[in-house]
């Protein structure tokens, strides 16, 4: 005998039924799985994030106090030779493109900047988007040391403090350099910037920028505490030789 046209329709109802219950069963599994691995991914990355931020603001506190007489010693020097600022403070890019101010023990006359105008045809980094020149006749006898041994950085270390900056990281650009960034060059702002990195420690101011700009996204690529902990070891002998720092 036929099924009646009352039994066939509810047999399709009970098999969409039982169709969409198999799927949002399936669905329910897959966004499970998904949560699964993506709270997993947070939990890591945050993890990794919160040890590395705990780890700067170990090191910069004790730095500071630690360097503090060598400090004041750089202060005393500079008013001395010359009775100008003791910091020079720039604006540098950060993280996402996110301006800072930037300050350096002041290593150069008091009008470096008007003055390099005169020489932008000079830099050792020839068609290059950074400026370097070896023998930079703007920088004075004590900036010429403390710059040598890179003792003009560590005000730094007060940007780590703030979080603007980390210990380890690509260093951070000039916004007049960043206005000529490629959108590959652009990758190296991704990251939190760095008081040292990992081509600052391979040749400092002798690497070219194309090549400092592959260093640093090997480094955003394959990035972790124990990286920084090798490039902060390397960081000690490049300084005491001072390859590459003019």
């Amino acid at each position: 005998m036929d099924a009646s046209p009352d039994t066939d329709g509810r047999r399709r109802t009970e098999l969409i039924e039982e169709l969409y219950g198999l799927y949002g069963k399936g669905t329910l599994r897959m966004r499970l799985r998904f949560a699964r691995k993506k709270y997993a991914w947070v939990t890591v990355t945050g993890g990794a994030r919160a040890i590395k931020r705990g780890f700067d603001l170990l090191v910069a506190l004790s730095a500071l106090l630690l360097l503090s007489p060598l400090f004041l010693a750089v202060t005393a020097a500079i008013r001395l030779t010359d009775n100008g600022p003791v910091l020079y403070w720039q604006k540098r890019v950060g993280k996402w493109g996110r301006e800072f101010p930037f300050p350096k023990f002041r290593s150069m006359v008091v009008n470096a900047d008007t003055a390099k105008d005169a020489i932008l045809d000079q830099s050792d980094h020839e068609e290059s988007i950074t400026f370097k020149m070896k023998k930079d006749p703007r920088i004075t006898g004590i900036g010429r040391i403390i710059r040598k041994l890179s003792i003009d950085e560590l005000p730094q270390l007060w940007c780590v403090l703030k979080g603007e900056m980390s210990l380890v990281g690509p260093r951070p650009p000039l916004p007049r350099e960043v206005a000529l960034y490629t959108l590959a060059d652009r990758r190296r702002l991704d990251v939190t910037p760095g008081l040292t990195s990992i081509w600052a420690v391979s040749g400092r101011g002798d690497i070219p920028f194309d090549r400092q700009v592959e260093l640093d996204l090997q480094y955003i690529e394959s990035r972790s505490i124990a990286t920084d902990l090798k490039i902060l070891l390397k960081t000690i002998p490049a300084v005491l030789f001072g390859r590459g720092a003019y």
